[in-house]
């Protein structure tokens, strides 16, 4: 009979085991797959070991053989009783290797196994979340070069401002996401484990084990840690630094910031008066229960959602590091199993609905274009302020006679009426006895008032491809 707790959906389940995460980040935080870590390092460390002449080639093949013999049904079973993850685990293991078992954490403390793990782990983590970010920045690359000469207004203090292009705005986002790939790099290249410097860092416990044998402490954690692929960090307690995962917390806030962002710049373009940008919509998705008619940006409200949550992760992290007293405290521990695990099932969710958005992302080009009939021709009152200039009118008497046009202009659309300011400045001879109506008219046509940014836009994207599909 299963000894293997067992839960349903008449327990509590965190959103996370099913709903929000992708399966392959699911596993990456698995309980089994942080066993699999533990037994790796255990055999890792009886191989040097074995090279020190301190166990035999039999004991270190006993630990090999059933390395991935993950029995948490026993192993929680044994929990039960001495309230140890780790050594419930040993002594699982320890059963299971009836030649090996003895020797299992020989010299290491908890954290000597469970650290480098997590960095391990951390280090696997990021790998994912850096391949689901360069495919989503391709992706809004893509779009970029699609729309890069496509004119809409553009927006300040959520007010119509001046013309840019529809890439120019995706290309920002872009931008964004570019610099947190850097900084994800970064992180990246920066996790270090603990290695393996006992209770408190001093490598004690070592000095004694390896004291007359061909292995001094910094021989055995190069060999263990060389068979790992990760560098220790130089100076540990009984602990790797904490800080790393503040930093690592952090950059994944950063990337949730810069995806928030953009959801939230879709939900405001999404909304009716706007209009014209909407993420994909399924043909039998259900918009409302009560209202049949709506098609809420859903998926960009749940990245906003889960964004929230994470930008508050980094601040637990922090406080694990401040508060790691002297050579440790353990007030740490619980919330770690929560905060590692969520910040990044929440960047990977962030990602996969990022992906999904900018894919099938659907402008309407005719919403657009009522954005500039309705709002254009305020913005492009700058070009003709500055053309009528250069024919040797005052600016200041110019400016004055275009506010006037503009408020009064302004005030008719906001009844919902036609744009009236191009005839109105097309026929005042304060304006024309500098140019012809049919010039003015030009000047205040703004769907061309986008400056570079369709070849900023193009040149950006250009260099993503480059930089990411090399």
């Amino acid at each position: 009979m299963s000894r293997e707790p067992t839960f349903s959906y008449e327990d509590y389940l965190s959103p996370f085991t099913w709903r929000y995460g992708s399966p392959e980040m699911r596993r990456l935080w698995s309980e089994a797959h942080k066993r699999r870590l533990w037994r790796r390092i255990w055999v890792a460390m009886a191989e040097a070991q074995h090279e020190a002449g301190l166990v035999t080639a039999e004991q270190v093949a006993d630990l090999r053989a059933h390395q991935d013999d993950i029995d948490l049904a026993r192993a929680h079973e044994i929990e039960r009783e001495i309230h140890h993850d780790l050594m419930a685990e040993v002594r699982t293991y320890a059963e299971q290797c009836p030649i090996g078992g003895g020797i299992i954490h020989l010299g290491a403390t908890s954290m000597d196994v469970e650290d480098n793990a997590d960095a391990l782990r951390i280090r696997e983590a990021l790998d994912l979340i850096l391949e689901r970010l360069r495919e989503v920045i391709l992706a809004f690359v893509e779009q970029v070069e699609r729309w890069a000469d496509v004119p809409t207004m553009a927006f300040t203090h959520l007010q119509p401002a001046e013309p840019t292009t529809i890439g120019y705005r995706l290309a920002q986002y872009a931008q964004d996401l570019w610099h947190d790939w850097l900084a994800l790099r970064q992180v990246r290249a920066d996790v270090r484990g603990k290695g393996f410097k006992g209770a408190v860092g001093t490598a004690a416990s070592y000095a004694q084990l390896f004291q007359d044998t061909n292995m001094t402490p910094a021989e055995f954690e190069q060999r263990v840690m060389a068979a790992l692929d990760l560098e220790p960090v130089p100076i540990a307690t009984q602990t790797y630094p904490r800080k790393q995962e503040y930093q690592v917390l952090s950059a994944l806030a950063g990337l949730g910031q810069s995806l928030y962002k953009f959801a939230f710049d879709l939900r405001v373009l999404q909304s009716p008066p706007i209009g014209e940008w909407a993420e994909p919509f399924g043909a039998r998705q259900v918009g409302s229960s009560a209202m049949p008619f709506k098609r809420n940006p859903i998926n960009a409200e749940n990245m906003d959602s889960l964004a929230r949550l994470l930008a508050a992760l980094p601040r637990v992290a922090w406080d694990n590091a401040a508060h790691s007293l002297l050579e440790r405290t353990l007030d740490d521990s619980a919330n770690r199993r929560s905060i590692l695990p969520e910040a990044f099932l929440i960047a990977d969710e962030l990602l996969r609905r990022a992906g999904r958005i900018i894919r099938g992302l659907r402008v309407d080009q005719g919403a657009a274009t009522r954005l500039l009939d309705a709002y254009g021709a305020f913005a492009a009152t700058e070009r003709l302020l500055m053309e009528a200039v250069k024919r040797g009118g005052d600016r200041q008497e110019l400016h004055e006679v275009i506010r006037e046009h503009t408020l009064a202009a302004w005030a008719e659309v906001r009844q919902g009426r036609p744009n009236p300011l191009v005839e109105r400045l097309c026929s005042d001879p304060r304006i024309t006895q500098y140019a012809t109506p049919e010039q003015v008219r030009a000047w205040l046509d703004a769907t061309d008032y986008v400056g570079d940014a369709p070849a900023r836009a193009r040149e950006f994207a250009h260099m993503l491809r480059e930089r990411l599909e090399s």
